[in-house]
């Protein structure tokens, strides 16, 4: 039950500290960046399973599926690839759409996992494991979209001038 823990530590620990510093009157990094560096963390520790813990990741998966072992190292490349995407600011807006879309896309392999009790990351607790999953999985997609893709819209001031503007 530590992984979810772990993962909204890595998730918001970059944003509180940005927020701390410029709620102390401290130049920082902007919060927006630092949320999306807190799911590139994320997206780092979730790629590093499909590299160490590859079998129990290949148990995530139904029988069916053909490539099982080459599809996790696939898609951990893939987790990584998207990692980096939220550490260069050009790639944010993408690298959010493709988490969005990922998580999405994983999350079949999470109630499999759950309901056949994988023994990895918590999913050998049964279905139970998913009330705990589906929150910390809704949580991440939020995120990713919250601030990764919504436009901040600047407000104009009483005076006309946009907020944040410089004066003259």
């Amino acid at each position: 039950m530590t992984t979810p823990i772990l993962l909204l530590i890595l998730l918001t620990a970059p944003y509180l500290f940005a927020r701390l510093l410029a709620s102390a009157g401290r130049s920082g990094p902007d919060p927006n960046a630092a949320a999306a560096v807190g799911l590139g963390l994320v997206f780092l520790f979730t790629a590093s399973g499909h590299f160490v813990q590859t079998d129990p990741m290949v148990q995530m998966l139904p029988a069916w599926v053909p490539g099982r072992v080459p599809l996790v190292y696939l898609t951990g490349v893939l987790e990584i690839a998207i990692a980096i995407g939220f550490f260069i600011p050009r790639l944010r807006r993408l690298a959010g759409l493709s988490a969005v879309a990922v998580l999405i896309l994983f999350f079949p392999a999470n109630i499999h996992a759950a309901l056949n009790q994988v023994p990895m990351g918590g999913h050998a607790w049964g279905p139970v494991y998913l009330l705990v999953r589906a929150p910390v999985q809704l949580i991440l997609v939020v995120w990713a979209w919250w601030f990764t893709q919504r436009r901040v819209v600047k407000r104009a001031s009483p005076l006309g001038r946009r907020a944040g503007a410089a004066r003259s």
